[in-house]
C-alpha cells in the first residue's frame, strides 16, 4: 500500500502559509487515526493537524519551519501498525518465566514510560514481546486497543516556561509568531487609519452583583454553568447599539456600511495572543444562551480549536482588562468596527448617593470610537445607555 502523505490542510482563502510550531509525535512513532500530529500557527489562528490513517509516521519538516498550505510535512506507512503481542510458547518454561518477570521501571524505555503515564496501563500487566520479556512500545499500543484506558492525571503545565539562558546572558531573541505579528500589524493599522478617541464613565455594579448572588444557584442547576457579568454587558451593548445605530456601522472607502445585526466580539486572552471570537445574534439570545456561547468559543480559543468563522463578522467588541486587575485603559478599536467597550476591575469605592457617602462596587468603563463616523455626543450617550442598563437591569428586559 502506498505511503499516505500528511499535508498542511486548507485554512481559508486568506491563509496561504503558517509555521509548523510543534510536533506532537516523534519520527518513527506509530500513530492512530485522528491522533493529533502537529500544531500550525498562522497569522489568524492556531490549529492542529490529525492523522488520516494509523501507521508509522516519518517526519519531513522540522518544528519551527514555515510551511505552505498543501505542503507535505510527513508520511504515514499504514502497513507498519503495531503488531499484537505474541503468545509465549507453552513448551518453553524458561521463556515463560522470563516473560512473567516484571521489568523494573528504570529498565523500561522512555516511550513505554510515557505511554504508561498517558494511558494509565501498568507495563507489568502487559505481555512483553521484546528481549527477555521486555515490554515494547508496540506492546503498549496494542494493549490500549484491547483494554479500557484510564487516563492518569498530568501535572498542571507551567504557563509560558522560560528557556534556560547561558550564564551572564543579558538578552535573548526569538522569532515573532505569525499570530503575534498579525496582531501587531492590525493594532498599528487601527491607530493609523482611524481617528480614535476614548470616553469614560463609571458604573455601580451593585444591582448586577445582587442579581447574580440571588439567582446563581438556580441558574447553575438549570443550565450547568455559572452566570457571569459578560452576558449583562452584551445585552446592554445590544440595547445601546439599537439606540445609537451610528456605532453599529463602519467605513468602507467613501461609504458608510450600516449593520442591522448584533454579532458581538468578546476578547479572549490565550497563550498565543489575543483573539476575538464572535457571539452571533446576541439580540435573540438570552443570558444563558450568551454565557453558553461565550464559554464554548473561549474554551476553543484557549485550546487552539478556534476557526476563522468564529472570528469573522463582529460589529462591536467587548474587552475585559479587569480580569487581570486593570483599573483603567484605552482599548484599541478592532477594525473595521467603529467602537470597542473596555471593562475594568470592580473595586469598592466611596461614592455620593442621595447626599451621603456610601461604599459601592464600582467599575470604570471606557469606550474607544472612530471619530470619523461617531460624534462625541453619540459616544457619550451610548456609554450612558450601557451604564443605565447595568445599574438597573430591568431595563434589559424592557429594552429601554
Amino acid at each position: 500500500m502506498p505511503l499516505l502523505e500528511v499535508k498542511i490542510p486548507p485554512m481559508g482563502e486568506s491563509i496561504s502559509s503558517g509555521v509548523l510550531a510543534k510536533w506532537h509525535v516523534k519520527d518513527g512513532d506509530v500513530v492512530k487515526k485522528d491522533q493529533p500530529l502537529f500544531e500550525l500557527e498562522t497569522d489568524k489562528i492556531t490549529s492542529e493537524g490529525t492523522a488520516e490513517s494509523a501507521g508509522k509516521i516519518t517526519l519531513k519538516v522540522a518544528a519551527g519551519t514555515e510551511v505552505k498550505i498543501g505542503q507535505q510535512v510527513a508520511t504515514i506507512d499504514s502497513d507498519a501498525t503495531a503488531p499484537a503481542a505474541p503468545a509465549a510458547p507453552a513448551s518453553n518454561a524458561k521463556t515463560e518465566a522470563q516473560s512473567s518477570k516484571p521489568v523494573a521501571p528504570t529498565e523500561q524505555s522512555p516511550a513505554v514510560r510515557r505511554l504508561a503515564a498517558e494511558t494509565g496501563i501498568d507495563p507489568a500487566s502487559v505481555s512483553g514481546s521484546g528481549k527477555a520479556g521486555r515490554v515494547t512500545k508496540g506492546d503498549m499500543l496494542a494493549a490500549t486497543e484491547t483494554k479500557p484506558v484510564t487516563v492518569a492525571p498530568s501535572p498542571a503545565p507551567i504557563p509560558n516556561p522560560k528557556p534556560s539562558l547561558p550564564a551572564g546572558a543579558r538578552q535573548s531573541r526569538r522569532k515573532m509568531t505569525p499570530l503575534r505579528a498579525k496582531i501587531a500589524q492590525r493594532l498599528v493599522a487601527a491607530q493609523h487609519d482611524a481617528a480614535m478617541l476614548t470616553t469614560f464613565n463609571e458604573v455601580d455594579m451593585s444591582a448586577v452583583m445582587g442579581l447574580r448572588a440571588k439567582y446563581q444557584d438556580d441558574f447553575v442547576k438549570k443550565n450547568g454553568f455559572k452566570l457571569g457579568f459578560m452576558s449583562f454587558f452584551a445585552k446592554a451593548v445590544v440595547n445601546a447599539l439599537k439606540e445609537i445605530p451610528a456605532i453599529n456601522a463602519q467605513i468602507d472607502g467613501d461609504q458608510i456600511v450600516e449593520n442591522h445585526y448584533y454579532d458581538i466580539g468578546v476578547a479572549v486572552s490565550t497563550e498565543k495572543g489575543l483573539m476575538v471570537p464572535v457571539i452571533r445574534d446576541c439580540d435573540s439570545l438570552g443570558m444563558a444562551g450568551i454565557e453558553k456561547a461565550l464559554g464554548d468559543v473561549a474554551k476553543r480559543a484557549r485550546d487552539g480549536k478556534i476557526t476563522l468563522a468564529d472570528l469573522e463578522g463582529g460589529v462591536f467588541t467587548i474587552t475585559n482588562g479587569g480580569t487581570f486587575g486593570s483599573m483603567l485603559s484605552t482599548p484599541i478599536i478592532n477594525a473595521p468596527q467603529s467602537a470597542i467597550l473596555g471593562l475594568h476591575a470592580i473595586n469598592d469605592r466611596p461614592v455620593a448617593l442621595n447626599g451621603q457617602v456610601v461604599i459601592r462596587p464600582m467599575m470604570y468603563l471606557a469606550l474607544s470610537y472612530d471619530h470619523r463616523l461617531v460624534d462625541g455626543k453619540e459616544a457619550v450617550t451610548f456609554l450612558v445607555k450601557v451604564k443605565q442598563a447595568i445599574e438597573d437591569p430591568a431595563r434589559l428586559l424592557l429594552s429601554i
